[in-house]
C-alpha cells in the first residue's frame, strides 16, 4: 500500500562462504514474495559477497563494512530495514520450509499482530535435522514466558518494526535474550500468534553456542534485570537438571 515491503528477512554474515548457501537458497525458495532481504556483513574477505548477490532475490540489499559484533550489525538491519516486520535469519540458518514466510505473512493478514512466532529444528552444516530444540514455544507467549529461558528461537520470532527496540550492545553474546523480552514488553497481550510449526532449521554451533559460559551469565543478569534475582536463582536452579539431562554439565 505505501510501496514497503510487508517483512523483512535480516542476515548477518561475516566471512560466512560457507555456511551463507543454505541461507540464500532458503531465502530464494519462498513462496511468499513481498519481502526485501537485507545482507549486513562485516567486511569480509572471503567470497560472502559475490555469493549473496549470486544467490540474492530481486529486493536484496547488501551492506558490507566494519561492525562492532553481531548486536550491532543487527541495529544496522533494524535501520535499514524497510519492511513493517522483521526477521533475522543468520548464516547457516534456514526457513523450515518453502512456504514458510507465506505462514507468517498469513497470519499478519488474518490479525496484523505485534509478534509472531514458530518452533524450531536444529541443523547440521549441511542442513540436516539433528533434532528439535531443547525449548518449545509457547502456547501462550508472555512477558513472564522468558523468565524460563528462551523459549522462542530469535530467528523464528517475527516483530512488527515499529514496536522492535534496538539491540542492547553492552551484551555481546545474549542481547538476542534481551531484545526478545523487550519486544513482548511493548507488544499487546493478544497480538501474539503462535503458528503451531516448525518455522526455521537453526545451525548448530552459533555465536551462543561457542561462548556457553559467557551467554549464560549473561542471560542471568538480564533476566535478573527483567524479572528480579530471586526469580532468575530459582530459574537457574531449574535449569540444572535439564541441563544435566542434555548433557551440557
Amino acid at each position: 500500500m505505501d510501496g514497503r515491503p510487508l517483512i523483512s528477512v535480516v542476515t548477518i554474515t561475516y566471512n560466512a562462504s560457507d555456511t551463507l548457501p543454505i541461507t540464500m537458497e532458503s531465502v530464494k525458495e519462498q513462496t511468499f514474495k513481498d519481502f526485501e532481504h537485507i545482507v549486513i556483513d562485516g567486511a569480509s574477505t572471503d567470497d560472502t559477497i559475490a555469493i549473496a548477490r549470486k544467490m540474492g532475490t530481486p529486493l536484496l540489499r547488501i551492506v558490507s563494512e566494519p561492525d562492532h559484533g553481531l548486536y550491532d550489525a543487527m541495529n544496522k538491519g533494524i535501520k535499514f530495514s524497510r519492511g513493517r516486520y522483521l526477521l533475522f535469519l543468520n548464516s547457516g540458518d534456514k526457513f523450515h520450509a518453502q512456504d514458510t514466510l507465506q505462514a507468517y505473512a498469513e497470519a499478519i493478514e488474518r490479525k496484523n499482530p505485534d509478534i509472531i512466532y514458530g518452533d524450531t529444528d536444529i541443523v547440521d552444516i549441511e542442513g540436516k535435522r539433528l533434532g528439535p530444540r531443547h525449548l518449545s514455544a509457547p502456547e501462550i507467549l508472555t512477558v513472564d514466558s522468558f523468565s524460563k529461558g528462551m523459549l522462542v528461537c530469535h530467528q523464528a520470532f517475527m516483530v512488527r518494526k515499529d514496536i522492535a527496540p534496538l539491540y542492547d550492545t553492552d551484551y555481546r553474546f545474549s542481547a538476542d535474550y534481551d531484545w526478545c523480552i523487550r519486544c513482548i514488553k511493548a507488544s499487546r497481550a493478544g497480538d501474539r500468534v503462535n503458528l503451531h510449526r516448525v518455522t526455521i532449521d537453526y545451525l548448530a554451533d552459533g555465536l551462543t553456542d561457542k561462548n556457553k559460559k559467557a551467554s549464560l551469565m549473561e542471560r542471568f543478569k538480564i533476566m535478573a534485570a527483567h524479572y528480579g534475582a530471586m526469580k532468575a536463582i530459582a530459574s537457574h536452579m531449574s535449569f540444572i537438571p535439564r541441563a544435566i539431562k542434555r548433557g551440557k554439565i
